[in-house]
């Protein structure tokens, strides 16, 4: 079952649209402010966002802006407001779609089961990873260098996967807690410095071609 927050502070039609979800056979959650809304998107994992743009505390705007810093979730903006720079604002700060108020139910469906399409495309394509002689399954979980599979913990391999997502990206410490170690984490920034020394050894990550490089002050990169 497809979890889905609402993010909406219209009672009626908040309501509306967690009763139509549910007889879809949806998991629904509902927020009703900006700042509630935020916390939700950040601390759970869902499906997809509905997400008004009009919020008490935080704009939705501001919300998807937030979201994207951290997450891919799909996000779907709601709103009453139907102009052109509207729609684009709300596509550019990472909206996936926006519809304007009021629209049928049947087409927020069918908008909702294209985004899904796309993203679950996307995962397939993206499954498999690779870099010079590491070759990494996603879906699998399996990280095999020159054929040989490695013994990786979940901590390493979810860093090995951030690094090689982004191959050629400088990745600094604080960036690498939240992608691997999430958001709003107690973690010390050093313990980044740990693991890249535990997934370096099993790797066997030394010598003049190394898959990860320290930049000092700064972060790690794991270049081409």
């Amino acid at each position: 079952m497809k979890k889905v927050l609402i993010v909406e502070d219209e009672l009626n039609f908040s309501r509306f649209l967690e009763l139509e979800l549910n007889h879809e056979s949806y998991e629904v959650t509902v927020a009703y402010d900006g700042p509630s809304g935020l916390h939700l998107a950040l601390e759970q994992e869902w499906d997809m966002i509905l997400l008004d743009v009009m919020l008490p505390g935080i704009n939705g705007i501001e919300v998807c802006k937030e979201i994207r810093n951290v997450k891919k979730t799909p996000i779907i903006m709601l709103t009453a407001r139907n102009n052109v720079t509207d729609r684009i604002l709300g596509l550019d700060c990472g909206a996936d779609d926006y519809i304007p108020k009021p629209f049928a139910i049947e087409e927020l469906f069918a908008r909702m089961r294209a985004i899904f399409r796309r993203y679950e495309d996307s995962e397939q394509r993206v499954s498999i990873l690779t870099f010079h002689d590491l070759v990494l399954d996603l879906n699998a979980r399996i990280i095999e260098q020159s054929g040989e599979m490695l013994d990786l913990t979940k901590r390493e391999f979810d860093l090995l996967v951030f690094f090689m997502q982004n191959i050629n990206l400088v990745l600094s410490r604080d960036t690498l807690l939240d992608k691997v170690w999430g958001y709003n984490t107690e973690v010390e920034s050093n313990v980044v410095d740990v693991y890249v020394r535990y997934l370096r050894n099993k790797l066997n990550d030394c010598g003049d071609d190394k898959y990860i490089h320290t930049l000092r002050g700064i972060g790690y990169v794991m270049r081409s």
